[in-house]
């Protein structure tokens, strides 16, 4: 169930399933907290961040659950968080043009071509991958 951060900016959070079928419950996480804080144009670009940002995790670690999370940084910008017991860090890769998956490595292609910015931030127990939104 979603939750409203106790502290600090406005922020909703819930913790997932490690797996593909997460995706959906982290898209309807960041359009109820955007729906609340009035950031509705914002809907699309974070949706697709949070999509990619739960498939890397699904695919690339091996954490029984993720932690989700949206943030009001203010009231033009968002910040869409992915949290995972995995210590390795996200890189960018070009796709191979001839893989037999034509959509592989090609997640954070997207993330940091719709993002305003991107990071991922090393944890004791794991890493926080972050993307940055901005309205327009």
């Amino acid at each position: 169930m979603p939750r409203p951060a106790p502290t600090g900016h406005p922020a909703y959070t819930e913790t997932l399933p490690c797996t593909p079928e997460s995706a959906p419950a982290a898209r309807r996480l960041i359009r109820q907290a955007l729906g609340a804080w009035a950031l509705d144009g914002l809907a699309d670009d974070a949706c697709l961040v949070a999509g990619e940002m739960v498939a890397n995790a699904c695919r690339h670690t091996r954490s029984p659950v993720i932690r989700v999370s949206v943030t009001r940084l203010d009231g033009t910008r968002v910040e869409i968080a992915v949290t995972d017991r995995s210590r390795v860090l996200p890189a960018r890769k070009p796709a191979a043009p001839d893989a037999l998956d034509a959509l592989d490595g090609r997640g954070l292609l997207l993330v940091d071509a719709v993002a305003a910015r991107w990071g991922a931030d090393p944890q004791r127990w794991g890493k926080r991958v972050w993307a940055e939104v901005r309205a327009a």
